[in-house]
């Protein structure tokens, strides 16, 4: 056992025999779970409930402001103008002041792979490597070792706030954290029985999701969203973001949004993408061989990730009409990692964690992830276009939100259960609703805590703390930013 950064006991988390040998038989799968029971001892599971602001606290505010070092500052206006539109996208944008939030709480030590991020707009569909539609956990920047409970607390705590600016009642909040602190429970108990290999193969696509939704209105979006995701290709996205020019198929510009970058920086990109070549397997690395670079952009994406360094490319195959479009996005040190293991650095690329993290947490990946360095900076590179969708959180009413938590707590429960503590976590949860009741109170609280927060940023922002695009503080207030 090691401590970690927090000081916490981390206990060995592997739910098979380390790696390197298969000549060691693990702790059986009774032992584990006996272990993961021993914890409620030490960590009361109604402990998981508290939330209270201690007196050293960082301020969160400056916690943003340390985030935006390294970024690009003509971005950093846009980032702080999608985090003032509402507490969710407050929520959305701050991982690094929850991160530093629920490393300081009671914690059981078992740490399997973690999101890092996994609020509620950090699911959705997806093409599998069969062309597939599927839906997981889909945003791992933050990817890293580290405590289940952190993940399941941003989880539901992005419930709750989207709940609220949903119109959902205190109640109704309360009965979707239920339902997913419920299924999260339930899946990780039934995989914790299931051979390792099962576990591996566990997943679910959009028939699937389709019957697993039991309301109307979100069976309805569901579907809606599939449509949409499926039209989401590349060669669907050849008239939207390109056009001739001088007999050239070139990226089209969409100012700060969309830019061109200058010819240095693409020659850079060019050449580190051959390298990333050699981090896909080797099939794939002969198919995306196969194509030719026509133009490089840099395309703003998400909350978070605004600012950071993340490019757009097109290119062609044998035919006009065979295109790809590429994405690399800038990868920094998880929010995680100094609650873990401290200053020290357990990995030596940061885009190779991001996509082997992935890989780990998801059933099925994107088949062309891959890591490279562009200069001084990471990336991880994948797919732009490969059917991506999102259920978007204010088109489902309260019903509809209670039935979709239960879908992603299964999916997060999944996520973990495939790296590893599954029978000690679901040791640790035993049968009752000890621990829903816990994660209750507790999304309540912080979900107060968020819209404090997001009061505070806002103020700073007015007060001109923070940089911020025109107009933006005018419509602060309102939900669900894009």
């Amino acid at each position: 056992m090691t401590t970690a950064g927090n000081g916490h006991v981390v206990l060995a988390e592997a739910d098979s025999a380390p790696y390197g040998s298969l000549r060691q038989r693990p702790t059986s799968r009774r032992e584990r779970y006996a272990m993961g029971k021993a914890l409620r001892k030490k960590v009361p599971r109604s402990a998981l409930g508290r939330w209270e602001v201690r007196p050293d606290r960082p301020d969160p505010v400056e916690l943003i402001r340390q985030s935006h070092e390294g970024r690009l500052d003509w971005l950093v206006p846009t980032r702080v103008a999608r985090m003032v539109g509402s507490p969710y996208g407050f929520l959305r944008g701050s991982a690094i002041v929850m991160a530093a939030d629920v490393a300081a709480l009671p914690a059981t030590g078992i740490t399997p792979v973690i999101c890092g991020d996994a609020h509620l707009g950090n699911f959705g569909f997806y093409a599998s490597p069969e062309g597939e539609l599927v839906i997981d956990l889909n945003d791992f920047d933050e990817a890293h070792p580290g405590g289940w409970e952190w993940d399941l607390r941003r989880l539901v705590a992005s419930i709750w706030v989207a709940g609220r600016e949903n119109g959902s009642s205190e109640q109704q909040c309360g009965d979707s954290v239920a339902s997913c602190v419920r299924a999260y429970r339930d899946e990780v108990v039934f995989l914790a029985d299931e051979p390792l290999l099962m576990r591996s193969y566990n997943r679910l696509d959009v028939h699937r999701l389709h019957e697993t939704a039991t309301e109307k209105t979100l069976r309805a979006e569901i579907a809606r969203t599939a449509r949409r995701a499926r039209e989401r290709t590349s060669d669907r996205a050849l008239p939207r973001f390109t056009r001739e020019h001088d007999g050239k198929r070139q990226i089209v510009e969409e100012p700060p949004l969309i830019t061109h970058v200058m010819r240095a920086e693409e020659d850079a990109i060019a050449e580190a993408l051959d390298g990333y070549l050699e981090t896909l397997a080797p099939h794939w690395r002969r198919v995306v061989g196969g194509y030719t670079i026509l133009d490089i952009a840099h395309k703003v994406v998400g909350v978070g990730s605004v600012g950071l360094r993340a490019f757009v490319v097109l290119l062609e195959g044998s035919s006009p009409d065979d295109v790809l479009f590429l994405q690399l996005k800038q990868a920094r040190r998880s929010v995680l990692a100094p609650y873990v293991h401290g200053e020290s650095a357990w990995h030596a690329h940061q885009g190779q964690r991001v996509v082997e993290y992935q890989q780990a947490l998801q059933t099925v990946s994107d088949p062309l992830l891959g890591w490279t360095t562009v200069g001084d900076f990471q990336y991880y590179v994948r797919q732009f276009r490969n059917m991506k969708g999102t259920i978007p959180l204010d088109a489902i009413d309260s019903a509809a939100l209670t039935d979709y938590a239960g879908i992603v707590g299964h999916l997060l429960a999944k996520g973990h259960a495939r790296t590893s503590g599954a029978s000690m976590i679901a040791g640790y949860f035993g049968q009752g609703d000890n621990i829903e009741q816990a994660m209750c109170r507790f999304a309540a609280a912080y979900a107060d805590q968020t819209e404090v927060d997001h009061a505070a940023f806002v103020a700073a922002a007015r007060a001109g703390r923070l940089p911020i695009e025109k107009g933006a503080l005018d419509k602060a207030g309102s939900a669900f930013r894009p």
